[in-house]
């Protein structure tokens, strides 16, 4: 989800109230920081939810009403559906020793869950995808 808050004619920044009321969270899971918003599709590290819900309750940011952030986190938690399972692109990784002639190539493919954002909860309020 792209939002352009940089006007080319003026070069003024600006934010429409349509942008200020998307609901962002940021949340962490394997080791990595994510910045969702509702009916959002991410890939992240595979976990131990084969199929089904997922809640994320490590949540460290919440951008509440007016564009401002929660300081409030109590009982926030983000809640995401599994859409599939898959195997990200394939990096190589080179080893090379100059003069010993050692050369090894190896291949790894990563593992992943994308996840669609359905509901971000924080202090009693539901946002859900418009």
């Amino acid at each position: 989800m792209q939002h352009n808050l940089f006007s080319e004619e003026s070069g003024q920044h600006y934010a429409t109230p349509l942008e200020v009321l998307v609901m962002y969270a940021v949340i962490r899971t394997g080791g990595k920081q994510y910045l969702v918003s509702p009916g959002e599709k991410l890939k992240i590290e595979t976990t131990a939810h084969e199929n089904g819900n997922i809640e994320f309750s490590d949540i460290l940011a919440v951008s509440g009403e007016e564009g401002k952030f929660e300081s409030d986190l109590t009982g926030a938690k983000v809640l995401a559906s599994v859409v599939a399972h898959g195997r990200g692109e394939k990096i190589l990784v080179f080893k090379l020793k100059r003069k010993k002639q050692y050369k090894k190539m190896q291949g790894h493919r990563q593992n992943f869950v994308e996840v669609k954002i359905n509901e971000i909860l924080v202090n009693g309020k539901s946002f859900k995808e418009a």
